[in-house]
């Protein structure tokens, strides 16, 4: 059995943190899914696929998957740029500008 173990991003559609704390092990697809010819449904014969846990570190995951004898790949999260300093719209109109301010 092949896994993944990683730290979820955030969504596209929140600037919140939520969700992102956690590591999560997640099994690899082994067999490829199937479109059924009757529904159009997609399918999948591979259950381990649907498995998908969640730890509070990267190395309680470890531990879980040498434990259990599981192959994990672990993808470490990519380092956020840090964020512009927050201004109010009076420093908009300040004398110490970078640039001239015009409208």
């Amino acid at each position: 059995m092949r896994a993944r173990i990683y730290q979820p991003a955030r969504t596209a559609m929140s600037s919140g943190q939520a969700k992102t704390r956690h590591w999560v092990l997640e099994f690899a697809h082994e067999v490829p899914r199937s479109v059924d010819p009757l529904m159009g449904w997609t399918s999948s014969r591979d259950t381990q696929s649907q498995v998908r846990m969640t730890f509070d570190t990267k190395e309680a995951a470890l531990a879980y998957a040498r434990e259990h004898g599981i192959d994990a790949l672990v993808m470490d999260p990519k380092k956020r740029r840090p964020n512009i300093r927050p201004r109010g719209y009076a420093e908009n109109f300040s004398v110490d500008r970078r640039g001239p301010w015009t409208h």
